[in-house]
């Protein structure tokens, strides 16, 4: 607090004893009245403190500004920087054909919405190849997002956490990754949360699209012009439950629908184990 007695009548500058940074930093201005009352104000952070004679000093130290919390924009279509980065991958080679073909996958046509990307940039600052695939709208094929996996030659994802991401501010509700364009999509379609286990299902039975995981796998709409769906299940609790509710819809709308199983947890791991 302010040793008041110590000032004369008139006005003074002080040192903020709230924000002050040295003798020399006198943001505090004082002002002493002549029946001994008084008042400071801090002009930098609106420290203040009054002085009464018969009561002593009070003050009110400076209130700590709330921090808005900062929230991200939801882009509802794919942003200028999530189209750039689509336009920079290639068609599946190299690198990535290798590590498709070390997952048992099938390799999808070029027209798809799979490609990759030689060296692209993790959050952590670590850069290397990475399968990039286009997110769209199920419905309306408005792109909304990218996938996108880092991945090493030998069949496994690269060393990092996490390896799979995400466009970060972009919706992937709704959204699905056309592995085989819509004009190989005729009178069927194969569907899968992930792209390794669509890729997979794709050896019985294309063309194949990702849901991506298993919410959206469970709320896939039913598409005009397609009349048969085959839904290939991951076998744990989500997966069997997301197939099921997506099933019910396709078939509530007589569409014939067939459900894979295995032992294993995703068809990916059964053609691996069987290879």
């Amino acid at each position: 607090m302010i040793a008041w007695t110590q000032y004369e009548i008139g006005n003074h500058r002080l040192r903020c004893p709230a924000c002050g940074r040295g003798e020399r930093d006198k943001t505090l201005g004082l002002t002493i009245e002549a029946d001994g009352k008084g008042v400071a104000h801090c002009f930098r952070c609106t420290f203040t403190e009054s002085y009464r004679p018969e009561r002593g000093a009070r003050q009110k130290m400076p209130s700590v500004p709330r921090i808005k919390a900062v929230t991200t924009q939801k882009h509802e279509t794919l942003s200028d920087y999530g189209r750039d980065l689509w336009s920079a991958c290639k068609p599946l080679s190299g690198v990535a054909v290798a590590y498709l073909e070390g997952r048992c996958c099938v390799i999808p046509p070029a027209d798809g919405d799979l490609r990759w990307h030689p060296a692209l940039k993790h959050p952590t600052g670590s850069t290397g190849p990475a399968l990039v695939a286009r997110i769209t709208d199920a419905v309306t094929c408005q792109p909304v997002s990218l996938h996108r996996t880092w991945i090493q030659a030998d069949g496994r994802k690269a060393d990092i956490d996490p390896p799979r991401l995400l466009l970060g501010g972009h919706r992937k509700q709704g959204g699905v990754i056309r592995l085989w364009p819509d004009e190989a999509v005729t009178v069927g379609l194969g569907v899968a949360e992930g792209i390794e286990t669509a890729l997979s299902l794709a050896w019985a039975y294309a063309p194949v699209w990702a849901c991506i995981d298993a919410g959206n796998l469970a709320a896939f709409p039913v598409l005009p012009g397609i009349d048969a769906l085959t839904i290939g299940a991951d076998n744990d609790a989500a997966g069997a439950a997301a197939a099921k509710e997506c099933s019910v819809r396709w078939a509530d709308a007589n569409r014939e629908v067939y459900i894979t199983k295995q032992a294993e947890n995703d068809l990916n791991d059964a053609i691996k184990e069987a290879a």
